[in-house]
């Protein structure tokens, strides 16, 4: 008690943790540079796909991308988030230390990938066209329409929100405690759609 008293009395914020509570150090990167390259070989391999229109590529892109994704966000919504909530806060920073620099890069990567892939499939086999008449379409194009805008206007910036106070010299274990439930019920949010996604696709196959 006293300790916490200490540190909210030098201007510490009720919640935040410091190097007595058993917190590391400060995230140094927010970004991890090991894996840019792998990004990078990615997105050049989807641009020459794109420009190519190279149908087996783009198909292989968005069928993987959009596998991954799913599996990630289901396993991130039903596996770590009961687990991360049973966590102590100090434990749960320093999880978060190395799940969510991570996260930054894999997921706006993926996300990027299937839905740009999927658009050039959708134009190549004129499913914007047949949108206007067949609703099965029409629920495809609007299901995945609300992933894009969950994906990177709710879920990123949750993650870049972690990650920055995770560079604090005493990080809010309280807000990032906060902040993981918001990141991690937004991508089990999405994991649900991209099931609802695969539901559709399977039905528009068999049509």
């Amino acid at each position: 008690m006293s300790e916490v008293k200490e540190r909210e009395a030098a201007g510490a914020p009720p919640g935040a943790a410091g190097p007595a509570s058993g917190v590391g150090a400060p995230l140094r990167r927010v970004v991890p540079l090991r894996g840019l390259p792998v990004v990078a070989a990615v997105l050049v391999l989807l641009v020459v796909a794109l420009v190519g229109n190279w149908l087996w590529a783009l198909d292989f892109a968005h069928v993987t991308g959009g596998a991954l994704w799913t599996s990630i966000d289901l396993f991130v919504g039903l596996i770590i988030g009961p687990i991360l909530g049973r966590l102590s806060v100090p434990a749960r920073i320093e999880f978060s230390k190395r799940f969510m620099p991570a996260m930054l890069l894999i997921m706006p990567t993926l996300v990027t990938v299937t839905l740009s892939a999927g658009v050039q499939l959708a134009r190549h086999l004129g499913d914007f066209t047949a949108a206007t008449t067949h609703p099965w379409i029409v629920a495809a194009l609007v299901v995945i329409s609300v992933m894009g805008v969950i994906a990177l206007g709710i879920l990123e910036p949750a993650n870049l929100a972690v990650l920055f106070e995770l560079r604090k010299p005493r990080p809010n274990g309280e807000l990032i405690g906060r902040l993981m439930r918001r990141f991690i019920a937004t991508a089990g949010i999405i994991g649900v759609l991209q099931v609802a996604t695969l539901v559709i696709m399977t039905r528009l196959a068999t049509l």
